[in-house]
């Protein structure tokens, strides 16, 4: 597709941060260069006539590992471009592709193949993708106690030599992920620091003092809430009393803390979606859709993570799982269908839930300058939604790469 030099909407509900306002928006060069309210747009100008449907900034994801029959720990060019199209298509205009637990060699083809699509993006005339901002670096690193679906034979814990292999990568990490209770983590957090990598905790057990302590060496998110974490139930202790806080307490406690949940309407339900909305707010709270392979796939067999040494799982019931069916593994639904869950769970004005999907992630993986809202300035990235919050466009660039009317 060509780029669009100049493109204008109007008749437009556009989703701001803290409001809706019914208006028009002005993009030139791929960027936004001025909005307003009303119909006082230039009637002399040709412009998209959106008919009082939404237009949203473009969805940002934090955390995300395939989609379309493929995984980004595939490691190859083509399996990328699977995922990162596949996500588009959900109103995904930006994203960070998630590792697994796998092999070393593994996890530093995936940071490779990260570093190579974060410094090139598509060549014109090329079927557009979901812009890569950089890897989450997700895994090796979690407590066995708490790997979920991730393969067992791959946990270990940091060792400096490894480490440093890794953060020869570190231009292309944004975000690496610790279980905080492991033997050297504190290591592994000061050299990501030292690289300028955020730091998320995920994974863990860790009690309430050991998350005090993360804080410190500079963790600031907790990576899928109520997910694969310690809560005062699931700590072990050496007596049954005083009851003790873990990893759940700890990120709802602590304003310092950001967080995520995985809106599939089958990880969490309405209440905890609720809760977490009620405690830590909009501004606090990113959606993510923790999308396997199997995310546009029909119900069925598939491997998280790479088809060599990934864990096998399956589709059913619009979530994965194992395969025995007893417990999660991961998302295979879209941004857009969070948005959807997420409004019906929790009521909350449009703005909040697209801010979740949007603004904060893009504040959390330190986009939010380039990305995230309509702000005068940021990069032309929208998705137009109708009044079920359905995509219908998506636009990157301000150009146009996706609509439901495109044969």
């Amino acid at each position: 597709m060509t780029c669009c030099s100049s493109l204008r909407f109007a008749q437009a509900i556009l989703v701001r941060p803290d409001r809706l306002v019914p208006g028009w928006l002005h993009c030139e060069n791929g960027r936004i260069t001025a909005w307003g309210e009303g119909d006082s747009f230039p009637k002399d100008q040709e412009a998209i006539d959106l008919q009082g449907q939404f237009l949203a900034p473009g969805f940002v994801d934090l955390h995300v590992h395939g989609g379309d029959g493929a995984d980004f720990m595939d490691t190859t060019a083509d399996a990328f471009r699977t995922v990162l199209q596949a996500h588009l298509r959900h109103g995904t205009t930006s994203l960070l592709p998630t590792s697994i637990v796998a092999r070393h060699e593994q996890i530093r083809e995936f940071l490779s193949l990260c570093r190579q699509f974060r410094s090139s993006p598509t060549p014109r005339g090329a079927e557009r993708e979901a812009r890569v901002l950089g890897a989450h670096l997700y895994g090796p690193y979690f407590a066995p106690s708490a790997r979920g679906c991730h393969p067992a034979g791959a946990l270990r814990i940091p060792e400096a030599a490894e480490v440093e292999q890794l953060l020869q990568f570190a231009d292309a990490i944004v975000t690496a992920t610790i279980a905080p209770e492991l033997p050297r983590a504190n290591l592994f957090a000061a050299a990501c620091r030292a690289h300028g990598i955020r730091l998320n905790v995920g994974h863990s057990h860790a009690t309430f003092e050991q998350m005090v302590q993360a804080l410190d060496w500079g963790v600031r998110h907790v990576d899928h809430l109520f997910c694969a974490m310690s809560d005062r139930a699931r700590l072990r202790q050496s007596q049954n009393y005083p009851m003790r806080g873990g990893v759940l307490e700890a990120t709802l406690f602590f304003d310092e803390l950001t967080t995520e949940v995985i809106a599939d309407g089958k990880h969490l339900a309405p209440e905890l979606l609720r809760l977490a909305a009620k405690v830590k707010g909009a501004h606090r709270l990113a959606l993510v859709t923790d999308a396997n392979r199997a995310m546009d796939m029909p119900d069925g067999e598939y491997m998280f993570g790479p088809q060599d040494g990934g864990e096998p799982m399956q589709k059913r019931d619009g979530v994965g799982l194992t395969l025995d069916g007893t417990g999660l593994a991961s998302g295979v639904m879209g941004m857009d269908h969070a948005v959807r869950t997420m409004h019906q769970a929790t009521r909350l004005p449009l703005p909040d839930i697209i801010r979740m999907a949007s603004l904060t992630p893009a504040r959390i993986a330190g986009w939010d300058d380039e990305i995230g809202s309509l702000d005068v300035g940021k990069r032309a990235d929208f998705v137009v939604l109708d009044s079920h919050l359905r995509v219908q466009s998506v636009y990157q660039d301000a150009v146009p790469v996706f609509s439901i009317s495109a044969p």
